[in-house]
């Protein structure tokens, strides 16, 4: 057994890498699962824009 993993061999290597993939699948497939199940029909709301403003100051501004 290995208890460094910069000694550790190819083998410990490709163990580590397998359970990092099956975690993230896991929780993946949890994360998934605990999400609500009813679909969210999202519509779009339209912002019409109203009349060109002009915004004017004699004093300049500060920039901190």
């Amino acid at each position: 057994m290995n208890h460094s993993i910069q000694s550790a061999d190819r083998a410990t290597h490709l163990k580590i890498v397998i359970v990092a993939l099956v975690a993230g699948a896991v929780l993946t497939t949890f994360g998934t699962s605990r999400r609500p199940s009813t679909d969210f029909v999202q519509t779009a709301h339209v912002i019409k824009a109203g009349q060109p403003t002009m915004v004017s100051s004699s004093e300049p501004s500060l920039v901190r």
